[in-house]
């Protein structure tokens, strides 16, 4: 029940996660679960889960950067 309302989201959505994480495979189901064009899924190819909350070596800033300046100005 957790991603019963995800379809009613209107505003852009950003989901990057770790491709060896254990839990990849919820955001990839959570982001089929978005509808319209404002959402984007980042894989990171050799990121775990831990990788992305300050190791700089996989944190895609410019991507990151860009979807905000896109969706939000």
């Amino acid at each position: 029940p957790i991603l019963q309302y995800a379809s009613e989201i209107r505003s852009a959505v950003l989901i990057v996660h770790g491709a060896k994480a254990h839990s990849c495979y919820f955001s990839k189901d959570a982001f089929k679960k978005l509808t319209g064009d404002n959402k984007t899924l980042m894989i990171i190819p050799a990121a775990n889960h831990t990788d992305l909350y300050d190791n700089i070596k996989y944190i895609p800033m410019r991507e990151i950067v860009a979807f905000y300046k896109k969706s939000f100005s």
